[in-house]
């Protein structure tokens, strides 16, 4: 397994797929319909827009077992030192400690972008990622009840949050 920087051409399809089974089979994401080729375009636009990364990690054959990257916590101006993340791992790859490694991957990224908030949105049924974050240094910063309604239930969203020693000097404006 290698880190690797995604590319459109290279990942767009494999991200897609990952994308549309967390909608598909989890509740990892509030959508109710698959993602589109299209979307991606846009999507990796958004990211380059943004000085975004997606990380991701290659089996030996180049296969991507899983993703992450970060965007706009907020789209005002002073919220610029803070990001929300977000981690995909390909089914078949669960519980092989590959969203730690990403995670962990985002987490530096961060702080290498001088980023001082890191927000993960997460189902608030989701122990294993909850417990994940928390390993990590993240804290509970509230739950969102009845944010969405998916598979015939209401779901809560919990907000997590790091928060990082940077930037030295942050600046308004």
């Amino acid at each position: 397994m290698h880190l690797v920087s995604c590319t459109e051409e290279r990942h767009a399809q494999a991200i897609l797929d990952i994308f549309n089974d967390a909608i598909a089979n989890s509740t990892a994401l509030y959508e109710y319909h698959p993602r589109t080729l299209d979307t991606m375009n846009k999507w990796f636009a958004a990211k380059r827009a943004g000085g975004y990364p997606v990380i991701g990690y290659e089996d030996a054959s180049g296969t991507l077992l899983g993703f992450a990257s970060y965007g706009a916590f907020r789209g005002y101006p002073a919220n610029k030192y803070a990001v929300e993340h977000s981690v995909y791992v390909r089914g078949d790859q669960r519980g092989k400690g590959l969203g730690r490694a990403l995670l962990e991957q985002v987490i530096a990224a961060a702080g290498q972008a001088n980023l001082h908030t890191i927000v993960g949105g997460i189902d608030a049924d989701n122990r294993a990622s909850i417990a994940l974050h928390e390993q990590l240094g993240f804290v509970h910063a509230g739950t969102v009840r009845h944010a969405a309604f998916k598979f015939g239930r209401w779901l809560d969203l919990a907000f997590y949050q790091l928060i990082l020693p940077t930037p030295a000097a942050p600046v308004d404006g």
